[in-house]
């Protein structure tokens, strides 16, 4: 079962996550139809935050592209929807373990 236990602050921070990374995706041109829907990003990263690999969010929030891009994109490829946690040994630069 899926834990969500982000603080109020943390689900804020998650949420201009999600605004940078979808505002990236549309300075790049893509089509919203081809963008995965907020929420789902929400979701994955909450998940991840609290089902085994605990984000440094702040720090993410701040990275340089390459980085931040790194994890999301990785996060949502490797997150396990039914447990929240990531799968085939993919860590994110910005994970608190790292």
């Amino acid at each position: 079962m899926i834990k969500w236990e982000a603080t109020k602050e943390e689900i804020q921070t998650i949420g201009n996550i999600v605004d940078r990374y979808m505002e990236f995706h549309h300075s790049l041109g893509i089509p919203k139809k081809l963008q995965r829907p907020r929420m789902d990003l929400l979701m994955d990263v909450e998940a991840c935050h609290c089902n085994g690999c605990k984000l440094n969010l702040k720090g993410l929030l701040e990275a340089k592209d390459f980085d931040f891009i790194h994890d999301l994109v990785g996060i949502q490829e490797h997150i396990d929807r039914r447990t929240g946690q990531l799968q085939d040994y993919f860590l994110p630069r910005y994970s608190v373990t790292s």
